[in-house]
């Protein structure tokens, strides 16, 4: 019994069974919500037994931890002047409790030396997902859920685009970074990997919001570790690269053309096409914004006000009564006004700063936070599950490994080291 009972009384053992649950949380993000909720609490339980608390407490003050328990705390004092049943003002309060993971990452990371299989076990999962999408475009049967979208086997299309993106851009520093090392054959392996990741998105299927934000994102990379005459030429070879896909790609060519096509649609029929929807939850929102500038209408409160503001039957998009504006400022200031935006803004900032260094690290947490300000802008993506969590995740351990070693020795080297 004393054997059996040791490993309970090991802190080491329990930090290595949070680590363990963690990298279970990244394994599942790309597949399944519940295995990610299990995971999470099985995490947080880890880390319980031996937390030094007083360490903890005192890593709460810092504004990367402090923001995002501030941006939970609104949501739950914004229960207290929304006209919203109480059903759907503690129901609103949900997407925001991921965020209270993010302060046991960053002290948890700042510990343990396995950040990196982290991110190593959401690229595999990731990468078996993509082959899954494969074989799910040539024998749709095989998908794991009803009524599965064409190459997408579980969840959706916006989600699995997300994913891929952030992995294919992701790889782009290891890349750079090995060939000049002259580790040729490793960095063949990483590429074939991210292109793809890329063919996927171009050939099978992608979210409108990938093909736009995914093009800035390499441009941060670019700027952030790439000689100009590099630049040049690399922007070139995507212009012929995209140029081939376009022509040889009939999906890629119908994606980009429904952006002009569904807002004609709109304007002139008033259908409920994607991005006429936007258009009408946005000229709403903003409208309700104006009504409570400065704390907003409370948590919960925006179905309501757009069945309020509904004109005409459900089927037109004046019709359309949602619960997400589907932009994360406004999702935020309807329901929390100026003051949430704030909180919301301030957050990401802090987070932008905390990755200024060089290094695989920093760019993996750096990434993830452009990823998720610029998707925002067409979905709510804090607040949203797999977006939510990617961020959660990406920052929160990078964040921690970067807090370890000091913002400017998390890194593999100078950044001169890999400009080509």
């Amino acid at each position: 019994m004393a054997l059996l009972a040791r490993p309970w009384r090991n802190p080491a053992a329990w930090a290595t069974a949070a680590d363990i649950c963690v990298i279970l949380v990244a394994i599942s993000l790309p597949w399944s919500t519940t295995l990610v909720a299990i995971f999470a609490a099985a995490a947080i339980v880890s880390m319980a037994p031996f937390l030094d608390l007083k360490a903890f407490l005192q890593s709460l003050k810092r504004p990367i931890c402090a923001l995002p328990i501030a941006l939970f705390a609104l949501a739950v004092v914004g229960t207290l002047w929304s006209e919203a049943p109480w059903a759907t003002r503690l129901y609103a309060i949900g997407p925001t409790t991921k965020l209270l993971m993010l302060p046991l990452l960053f002290y948890h990371f700042e510990r343990s030396a396995r950040g990196v299989q982290v991110f190593v076990a959401f690229l595999a999962s990731c990468v078996l997902l993509l082959a899954m999408s494969w074989i799910v475009v040539f024998d749709p049967r095989l998908a794991l859920k009803p009524g599965a979208a064409y190459g997408v086997p579980v969840k959706n299309y916006i989600d699995q685009s997300q994913e891929f993106a952030l992995c294919a851009v992701a790889l782009a520093l290891p890349i750079v970074t090995l060939l000049r090392t002259n580790r040729i054959t490793q960095a063949l392996l990483l590429s074939a990997i991210a292109l793809s990741f890329v063919v996927n998105m171009a050939f099978v299927i992608v979210s409108r919001t990938a093909l736009v934000t995914m093009p800035i994102m390499l441009a941060v990379f670019a700027l952030l570790h790439l000689k100009w005459r590099s630049i040049a030429i690399i922007f070139c070879t995507a212009i012929v690269l995209a140029g081939l896909a376009w022509a040889a790609s009939p999906h890629l060519r119908w994606t980009t053309a429904t952006f002009l096509r569904d807002y004609q649609i709109y304007r002139e029929l008033n259908q409920p096409t994607s991005i006429g929807l936007r258009l009408e939850f946005w000229e709403k929102s903003l409208r309700f914004f104006a009504e409570a500038p400065i704390i907003g209408h409370g948590t919960g409160s925006t179905r309501g006000l757009f069945e309020q503001a509904a004109t005409g039957p459900k089927v037109l998009a004046g019709g359309e009564v949602v619960s997400n504006p589907h932009n994360q400022t406004l999702n935020v200031a309807v329901q929390w006004g100026v003051i949430g935006i704030v909180g919301l803004y301030a957050m990401w900032l802090v987070h932008l700063l905390l990755f200024r260094g060089d290094g695989l690290v920093t760019w993996i947490g750096l990434l993830v936070v452009v990823q998720n300000i610029f998707t925002s802008l067409f979905n709510s993506h804090i607040f949203d599950f797999n977006p939510g969590w990617m961020y959660v995740l990406g920052v929160g351990i990078a964040g921690g490994m970067v807090l370890k070693t000091g913002p400017r020795e998390a890194t593999s080297g100078p950044r001169n080291s890999v400009k080509s």
